[in-house]
C-alpha cells in the first residue's frame, strides 16, 4: 500500500475516530504487508532526502487507521536512550498491543505532541503515565513480547493505542488550563 502524506487520513475525517479491531493471529499475507509498509513509512520518513521525494512527514509511529484500516496494528521506531543513558533504538511492528499496567506518575513532552493525521497545531500538556507494561504480538520479532517502557516510549506507544480507540492527542488537553503541569510529572 502507497503510504504518504497524501493518503494518511486526517482528523477532518471521522474514520479517524473509529475503534479497531483485533486482528487475527498468525497474520494474513495483507496484514503483514501493511503492517510492513507502515514500518518503511516510519524508517523512510526521518530520512530528509526520501521524505521529500515521496512526501512524508517525520514519524516515530503509525497505526493502521490513519491508513483507513481499523485493525490494532502500529509500527514504532523510537531513538531514545536507555536506563543507563546509552543510545538505542526500539523498533516494534504490534499487533494486537494492550497496555497491562501503567505508573501513576504522570509524564508529558514539554513541546506538546504531533501527529500524522493531525494537520493544525493543539498547544498543550498532553498528560500520559510515565511508565507503561504492553503486551502484543511483533512481527519484528515474530512473537508474542512484553515492552516495559518508560520516558519518551511509553509516550509514543500510548499515542499509538489511543488511536485504536479512536482517541487523537489533543483530547487529552485540558481545555480549561493548556498548560497544565501536574505535580510529580515527568517532563520530557
Amino acid at each position: 500500500m502507497l503510504i504518504n502524506n497524501d493518503t494518511i487520513i486526517k482528523d477532518t475525517d471521522p474514520l479517524i475516530r473509529q475503534k479497531s479491531e483485533d486482528v487475527p493471529l498468525p497474520l494474513s499475507s495483507e496484514d503483514e504487508q501493511l503492517l510492513r509498509d507502515m514500518m518503511k513509512y516510519v524508517v523512510d520518513s526521518t530520512d530528509p532526502e526520501i521524505a521529500e521525494r515521496e512526501n512524508l512527514r517525520p514519524a516515530v509511529g503509525i497505526s493502521a487507521i490513519q491508513v483507513g484500516v481499523p485493525k490494532k496494528m502500529t509500527a514504532v521506531v523510537v531513538d531514545d536512550k536507555d536506563k543507563d543513558g546509552n543510545d538505542v533504538r526500539y523498533q516494534f511492528m504490534l499487533v494486537n498491543p494492550r497496555i497491562v499496567s501503567s505508573s501513576v506518575q504522570p509524564a508529558y513532552l514539554e513541546g506538546g505532541e504531533g501527529c500524522l493525521s493531525v494537520v493544525n497545531e493543539h498547544e498543550g500538556h498532553v498528560i500520559r503515565s510515565a511508565r507503561i507494561k504492553v503486551r502484543a504480538f511483533d512481527l519484528c520479532a515474530n512473537q508474542n513480547i512484553e515492552i516495559r517502557a518508560r520516558g519518551y516510549l511509553a509516550i509514543v506507544l500510548q499515542h499509538e493505542l489511543d488511536h485504536f480507540k479512536g482517541i487523537l492527542f489533543y483530547d487529552h488537553i485540558d481545555p480549561e488550563d493548556p498548560l497544565k503541569s501536574p505535580e510529580n510529572a515527568l517532563v520530557l
